[in-house]
């Protein structure tokens, strides 16, 4: 996301390195969904970390240069973050996992296409 060639790298526009970036996070979430599961532990604070996440930090530097208006881009940010992180997985059920895996990613993809479309070009 920080360096290699559009649409996840620079070089392409806002909207669409946010669109690529969310594809690319959930494709891989649900590509190593058995590791990504196992990783999340009700006991442990969410954010886990004192910091802010690289993720969530990488979609409020893309929402800054969409000129967005007056919106709150640090909220809207931990929004759409929150769509892209782990605890995703957790909405779903075990046969969107194991029967439809690729299925369900290409959904969970234009889903997320969908709504950074919806709230970034009003």
């Amino acid at each position: 996301m920080l360096a290699g060639p559009p649409l996840l790298g620079p070089g392409a526009a806002p909207l669409d390195r946010l669109i690529a970036y969310g594809r690319a996070r959930t494709g891989f979430l649900i590509a190593h969904r058995d590791i990504a599961r196992a990783a999340l532990d009700g006991r442990e604070p969410v954010p886990a970390e004192a910091q802010t996440p690289m993720s969530q930090v990488h979609v409020r530097i893309l929402l800054g240069q969409m000129g967005l208006g007056d919106a709150d881009l640090d909220m809207l940010a931990v929004q759409l973050t929150a769509a892209l992180d782990g605890p995703l997985l957790l909405y779903l059920s075990g046969s969107d996992l194991a029967d439809g895996a690729a299925l369900t990613a290409e959904r969970i993809a234009r889903s997320w296409q969908d709504l950074v479309r919806r709230v970034c070009c009003p």
